[in-house]
């Protein structure tokens, strides 16, 4: 009896540890998509809450939780390097970035050599241009990149997307950061080092207007200054995340012409490892309200620019999404 007693238990517990095997953790599986993967909710990384990421992010979780059937939280982190190594640990599952710091993650480059190459996610579509903003004083005797030729010049934080796009903008014009007197300031502390004479221009990658050269024109008047048209060809093509764009006439009071220039692309990433029903019904909530997302930078985002940009596989539940709505 002990025996069969003993069978018995044992042939229960090894049934019951398969079912947990089976099973696995709720928080990993059936959601509305219904993949193994498939969460039982949605994380999205955004970026700080001063920022545009934030308050966009929130927007779009709204629509999707009213219209994926799966509940969607947005959360504030320190945006797109960071949100990408949270997509790849699985602590979020669609992330704000810039579309150049995607690139660099799916080849293991410059801020992420030390990562490798990281393949847990695919685009879900671009959103708006982050324009590359070359600022000088008004009065500055800069008028174009070759003039930076041993200037002070801040190329953003050390690390930052600012830094690369910079970087990548110089050898168009057959210069490096040793060409230059070289400063890697945020830009907050760029726009005071030009208001104060202590530097002669600083690259800054943002949406336009940018509240700091906004503030920085009304005080010390600004310039903006452009990339030559065969630069910015050369540019694209041999790094194709960039598009050619405009600052428009005025958008700073000092700045009255219009200047040619390049951006960056914002763009939504998730989790490559999501199903294919989730993420065409999270693409469609996004991009079906992309007008009610309740800032102003949403009016910029357009489904025929969502392939802008995208220099990394997109997502097949996106493409489903795309393909219906013949984008090109």
């Amino acid at each position: 009896m002990n025996k069969r007693h003993f069978l018995l238990s044992l042939t229960l517990l090894l049934s019951m540890s398969l079912m947990t095997a089976c099973g696995g953790n709720n928080s990993a599986q059936g959601g509305a998509g219904g993949g193994s993967a498939d969460p039982s909710q949605l994380i999205i990384a955004t970026g700080g809450t001063g920022g545009t990421y934030f308050p966009l992010g929130g927007g779009m979780a709204d629509h999707i939780t009213k219209n994926a059937g799966i509940t969607a939280t947005a959360q504030a982190t320190g945006a797109s390097a960071e949100n990408i190594r949270l997509i790849r640990d699985k602590k979020a599952d669609i992330a704000f970035t810039q579309n150049d710091i995607a690139e660099y993650a799916a080849k293991g480059t410059n801020m992420f050599q030390q990562d490798g190459k990281i393949e847990a996610f695919q685009a879900l579509g671009a959103l708006y241009d982050e324009t590359i903003q070359i600022v000088v004083s008004a009065d500055s005797n800069i008028k174009s990149v070759a003039d930076l030729k041993d200037k002070r010049v801040s190329v953003g934080a050390p690390g930052s997307g600012t830094e690369v796009n910079a970087q990548q903008i110089l050898e168009a014009y057959g210069l490096t950061f040793e060409d230059t007197k070289l400063q890697r300031l945020s830009f907050a502390d760029s726009a005071k080092a030009i208001q104060d004479g202590q530097l002669d221009a600083a690259f800054q990658t943002a949406g336009t207007p940018t509240a700091a050269i906004t503030e920085l024109a009304a005080t010390t008047g600004v310039k903006i200054i452009p990339i030559d048209a065969d630069k910015i060809d050369a540019i694209i093509a041999k790094y194709p995340y960039y598009v050619k764009t405009t600052v428009p006439a005025n958008t700073y009071q000092t700045v009255p012409e219009e200047v040619t220039t390049v951006s960056v692309k914002s763009m939504l990433l998730i989790r490559s490892d999501l199903s294919e029903d989730l993420v065409y019904k999270v693409t469609k909530a996004i991009f079906e309200n992309s007008d009610k997302l309740g800032h102003a930078k949403a009016k910029e985002i357009k489904l025929e620019n969502v392939k802008n940009g995208v220099s990394i596989p997109v997502h097949p539940g996106a493409q489903k999404y795309f393909d219906e709505k013949g984008v090109k």
